[in-house]
């Protein structure tokens, strides 16, 4: 799909109500590849590559890649799509985009589900695990090129500042290859990863958030893993009863839900959704 940034791939599977799926850095679409197919029986299901260092096409040179960039490029995919009612649903930074978004653009988006992610608490990028060093390195190409070269080495993925602390259970080969080849392998998907992590900052969520509560009258959910080291489940408590929104926890997961519990997670987002607190006011 063309848009003003650049070219976005994106996958749809299902039909029905519209869900839109928003992944963090360093992955693409293949992170909902479990949780999808629970789902699009009765569900529209869009899961796009977003270009965060895992994607496949490379945005055009000029694209704003920062919180609020990749917001609008959120915004400008649902209306290319004529999308109406939309429900973002976010996970790991993906959850800090689509709260971004929903608060800046709010026009289509019908429903937000926030899945292990930023919350006005948190840093970003987040503090446990040392991923601040992430966007430490994205300051010049070769720290950044050389911060990823360790992951050629399979055994380094269980690491807590890899993948490790973001998934609870080992993520099968063929899987990984498809996160890691392109940041290994290509100059212009690691020019497009180096600007969206390198711009990121947790103001974007707290202002974000601050605007959620006061003006975003849509429903939220919050699901959460009870096992998450990155983004603690207290903070989810808090900013639950912030925006004044239901907070369900899943066992046996860390961060990547549809990863490690990918049944419970469509069982939860089912209930939600088919719910009278779902319904919009």
């Amino acid at each position: 799909m063309r848009l003003p940034s650049g070219t976005l791939r994106y996958h749809e599977r299902g039909t029905g109500p519209v869900l839109v799926f928003v992944h963090g850095y360093l992955v693409n679409a293949d992170i909902w590849r479990k949780l999808v197919p629970l789902l699009a029986s009765d569900f529209r299901c869009l899961t796009p590559d977003w270009p965060l260092g895992s994607h496949d096409v490379p945005m055009d040179p000029g694209a704003d890649l920062s919180p609020p960039g990749m917001a609008r490029l959120i915004a400008d995919f649902l209306a290319a799509l004529d999308l109406r009612d939309a429900t973002l649903v976010g996970n790991d930074s993906g959850g800090a985009y689509s709260q971004i978004a929903a608060a800046e653009h709010p026009g289509r988006v019908g429903r937000l589900v926030l899945a292990c992610c930023e919350t006005p608490q948190c840093t970003w990028p987040p503090t446990p695990g040392g991923f601040p060093l992430l966007k430490a390195t994205a300051v010049h190409p070769l720290p950044y090129w050389a911060l990823y070269q360790v992951l050629r080495v399979r055994r380094t993925w269980r690491w807590r500042n890899t993948y490790g602390w973001l998934a609870k259970y080992p993520i099968d080969g063929v899987t990984m290859r498809s996160y890691l080849d392109p940041v290994l392998t290509r100059p212009e998907i690691r020019f497009d990863g180096r600007k969206a992590i390198g711009s990121v900052s947790a103001r974007y969520v707290r202002q974000a958030a601050v605007r959620l509560a006061r003006d975003f009258d849509k429903p939220v959910l919050l699901a959460w893993a009870a096992e998450d080291h990155v983004f603690p489940l207290s903070h989810a408590r808090g900013y639950a009863e912030t925006l004044g929104a239901p907070l369900h926890t899943i066992e046996d997961s860390y961060t990547y839900l549809s990863e490690d519990q990918p049944e419970r997670l469509a069982q939860v987002l089912r209930a939600w959704l088919d719910s009278p607190d779902a319904k919009p006011s």
